[in-house]
């Protein structure tokens, strides 16, 4: 069947409970409903909007932005009411175990060195802190973008940061982002990542056609997925 390979290579990662397209905002929304006044580091935070997000699922978040300083998003940052910090695109600024979460949502593509900033992320997550994002997969090139991952490939670089992979779920199809770059990013587009884009409702159809189980549409969905979400862990100590 399709993709037999990869869902062999990811094993219990894919997720049996629903197939559908999803967004890193969804997974960090499930996760934060167990938590109470997490200490949340964004990682990657641009202008800062994602601690409206915190905020809303828990009003006590402690929300910190991290980013490099030439950032475009860092340059026109206008909002004063969170707090910010920049680094070197290496070394977080922060002690051992300091957050309960650490999100980072369509940043590890640009970033260059990703190995020692993954073991920074496992330094500064407390045992059993999770790792919350998504990142490029099959996306064309875009904002200086360096890298693009398989869900395998992003799991092997975090077992070697001495984080676990949880599970990793499909975003925005990549044939979807290819028309979107070559049509010059209209924006009829955006709409396809807050819902099923196209050729992931082409896979789910003909995945219940084939008689596909939920996580082998999942495979299917992220074998030709452009972007792609992810739940990981810091191992409990011992």
């Amino acid at each position: 069947m399709i993709g037999d390979d990869l869902r062999e290579a990811l094993g219990p990662w894919v997720p049996r409970d629903h197939a559908r397209q999803t967004l890193a905002q969804e997974i960090a929304s499930q996760a934060m409903a167990s938590m109470r006044a997490p200490a949340v580091l964004d990682l990657g935070c641009g202008e800062g909007d994602a601690v409206d997000l915190f905020r809303r699922l828990d009003p006590g978040t402690n929300w910190i932005g991290l980013d490099v300083q030439d950032s475009a998003e860092v340059r026109t940052r206008i909002r004063s009411d969170a707090e910010f910090h920049t680094f070197d695109g290496e070394h977080i600024p922060f002690e051992d175990g300091r957050f309960d979460l650490v999100y980072s949502t369509q940043v590890l593509e640009h970033v260059r060195r990703p190995e020692p900033l993954l073991a920074e992320v496992a330094r500064v997550l407390r045992p059993g802190g999770r790792l919350i994002g998504s990142t490029s997969q099959l996306e064309p090139f875009h904002s200086w973008s360096t890298f693009g991952y398989t869900p395998y490939g992003l799991s092997v670089l975090l077992e070697d940061a001495g984080i676990e992979m949880v599970e990793v779920r499909p975003s925005i199809d990549a044939l979807s982002l290819i028309l979107r770059r070559g049509l010059g990013r209209p924006r009829v587009f955006d709409r396809w990542w807050a819902r099923e884009s196209p050729l992931n409702r082409l896979i789910d159809g003909f995945g219940r056609v084939a008689g596909l189980d939920v996580a082998g549409r999942n495979t299917a969905k992220l074998l030709f997925c452009g972007q792609f979400s992810f739940l990981a862990r810091r191992p409990e100590a011992g």
